[in-house]
């Protein structure tokens, strides 16, 4: 019996998740509690809303839109967390590999671990697994805690295990103003990314709040009222301290794009 997807939503034509233009797949369900978040909507496994697809349908609802791919489109699965469905991920991007489709997972590491049957489970979908966009939310474990309501172990231990396994990744950050926008903080993210062999592209993704109305649709408090989004300056002082150090100004492989 084929394994079903909770699915929140689709997206024909993506363009800022992976390379090229990409089918994005929104799963639903996610742990995490993250205050800037801008889809809380997927939050919950369970809302009434949901789809449920197999691999095979959502793969031919995908290749419609083949044609616009280019030679560097594919699929990308978000969310909410993707790594909660890990059974429904192996079948869909075996079922990908097999028709030749990129296959890309947006994911923010959070259920991680190296017990069974999940890690089992994650080294299996590596080998279908072509890129990985990992969000790094924030480096303090204490302020991670505050703005996620989670840990942040778990997201760096997976991170340091996918340069172990030369797993492709992007490293994602949200720049949070009085949060994550600190030089401190960008500094010791910076130090960390450079232990890590396999990052093949750094993106400051600057906080917005274009999915407030989707809390207040949902009745949830939003606590970042008054926070602005980061201004053009503190943008590019991200890019340059999180691709080239504090200092030192001189070219590394993570170059900004």
């Amino acid at each position: 019996m084929e394994t079903k997807g909770i699915i929140h939503s689709t997206e024909n034509f993506g363009t800022v998740d992976g390379p090229g233009i990409r089918f994005v797949i929104f799963t639903q369900g996610c742990r995490m509690r993250c205050k800037f978040c801008h889809n809380p909507d997927t939050w919950k496994l369970r809302t009434g809303k949901e789809k449920e697809y197999t691999a095979k349908e959502l793969l031919d609802k995908a290749e419609r839109y083949r044609p616009y791919w280019g030679e560097n489109g594919g699929i990308t699965v978000s969310g909410g967390e993707p790594l909660l469905q890990l059974p429904f991920l192996i079948e869909l991007f075996k079922e990908a590999k097999k028709r030749g489709i990129h296959t890309c997972l947006d994911t923010c590491g959070q259920p991680f671990t190296k017990k069974d049957p999940f890690f089992s489970q994650f080294n299996e979908l590596l080998e279908y697994t072509d890129l990985i966009l990992l969000d790094l939310k924030h480096i303090d474990p204490k302020v991670h805690l505050e703005l996620t309501k989670c840990e942040n172990e778990p997201i760096l231990e997976m991170a340091t295990y996918l340069s172990e396994v030369n797993q492709p990744v992007w490293i994602r950050h949200v720049l949070l103003p009085e949060w994550s926008d600190k030089d401190e903080y960008l500094d010791r993210l910076h130090v960390f990314i450079d232990t890590l062999n396999n990052v093949e592209r750094i993106e400051v993704l600057p906080y917005h709040t274009m999915g407030k109305f989707k809390w207040d649709q949902l009745g949830i408090p939003y606590e970042l009222e008054d926070i602005q989004p980061p201004t053009p300056e503190r943008i590019k002082n991200a890019n340059l301290r999180l691709h080239t150090g504090k200092y030192t100004g001189e070219d590394t492989k993570k170059e900004p794009q």
